[in-house]
């Protein structure tokens, strides 16, 4: 497959200093578009994705074959519609569909990065992303809109450039991780590191993958975006094909099978490394440890108007966390609503049909639009 006939790039030449101290310039941003930027350029929105999404947020994604992530939100007379708003987004610097990432060629040995790329944070990426504005001479965003770590780097978007956006959607995220996020990532990378073929990452060079390792890793992921009642509800206990347990270790529940599933297909469209590094830029994101423990100094600079939503299953980011930003805009008088959908589907009711969570998307940016 060649990713080049199907990925648009922005090459990036100035430098850009890294939070780990490393310096890059002359690297590849991939980025996708949809719908028209406006004569006065005021109808631009910037969608940041999550830790496995990629620049292909809506319609068919040309290199998996499947429907972007984000179908149900982005659209022409969806949520987010395409025929009002031009929407950009991009996959993050560190990723694996086009942009500056550890299964890039290291000009220095002529190999692949591998663990030797920098290591990278929510900031980096959204520092690299402020170039698609120059890039399509976009002088302000009518807003900026993520979910999980899309939402990180919202806040984080805002904070860099308090004057560069109108409106701000963080959704189902966190101002920093918690010890068990960290946790669940630090299960998913030891899963990875500690399969055979991971090689101390230089697995391209000898043409395996730690698939193994990355689908475990996948699965343990998998579960925290679920709900318990979701999960008991579409699987409970029932069996996989069969009629009785088999008294051995292949999938007897569907759950079983479900898991094993995610995590086979996972493999083919998501580089190990890559998850290595983005959930590490997670795990290292607290943005009121970047203004000495006070949150609210993240977003004194902005006259941004902010529409915080979560979600009542979610337990990977539950409600509070998501309420403790709405206290910090409060805490400045800062322009700040708030929702929290009910959804039994966990953290990727985001990502899922959710008729409630896409008509106050919808509402928000349309009545926003008008402003």
């Amino acid at each position: 497959m060649n990713l080049k006939e199907h990925i648009k790039t922005l090459l990036i030449e100035k430098p850009l200093k890294l939070d780990c101290g490393q310096t890059i310039n002359n690297f590849p941003l991939a980025y996708e578009t949809y719908g028209e930027l406006n004569k006065s350029k005021d109808n631009a929105v910037l969608v940041f994705h999550a830790l496995t999404g990629d620049q292909f947020v809506t319609g068919k994604n040309p290199i998996t074959k499947k429907d972007g992530w984000w179908t149900y939100a982005v659209g022409p007379n969806k949520s987010i519609d395409t025929n009002k708003y031009f929407v950009i987004c991009a996959n993050v610097i560190g990723g694996c569909m086009g942009s500056f990432g550890p299964s890039h060629k290291n000009p220095k040995t002529n190999k692949t990065y591998g663990t030797d790329f920098p290591v990278i944070t929510i900031n980096d990426m959204v520092n690299a992303q402020i170039n698609l504005l120059d890039h399509f001479g976009i002088k302000k965003l009518f807003s900026v809109i993520g979910g999980s770590m899309g939402g990180m780097q919202v806040l984080q978007f805002v904070s860099n450039f308090p004057d560069k956006v109108k409106t701000v959607i963080p959704i189902a995220c966190t101002s920093s991780h918690s010890a068990q996020n960290i946790a669940f990532n630090e299960l998913g990378r030891q899963a990875i590191t500690a399969d055979h073929n991971w090689s101390k990452g230089e697995y391209s060079s000898k043409d395996t993958v730690p698939d193994k390792g990355l689908a475990v890793a996948r699965m343990a992921a998998h579960i925290t975006y679920l709900s318990k009642k979701g999960l008991q509800e579409k699987f409970g206990r029932k069996l996989q094909e069969r009629d009785d347990l088999k008294f051995g270790f292949d999938a007897d529940f569907q759950i079983e099978s479900y898991l094993r599933y995610q995590g086979s297909v996972f493999v083919d469209r998501f580089d190990a490394n890559s998850y290595l590094y983005i959930t590490r830029a997670m795990d290292y994101f607290d943005l009121a440890k970047q203004f000495k423990g006070n949150l609210s100094n993240a977003f004194i600079k902005t006259s941004a108007k902010f529409f915080v939503i979560s979600f009542t299953s979610d337990w990977l980011y539950p409600t509070q966390e998501n309420k403790d930003i709405v206290i910090a805009l409060n805490a400045i008088g800062a322009n700040v609503g708030f929702v929290e959908i009910e959804s039994d589907k966990g953290h990727d009711s985001f990502l899922l049909d959710v008729p409630d969570f896409l008509n106050a998307l919808k509402n928000f940016l349309d009545q926003s639009y008008k402003e």
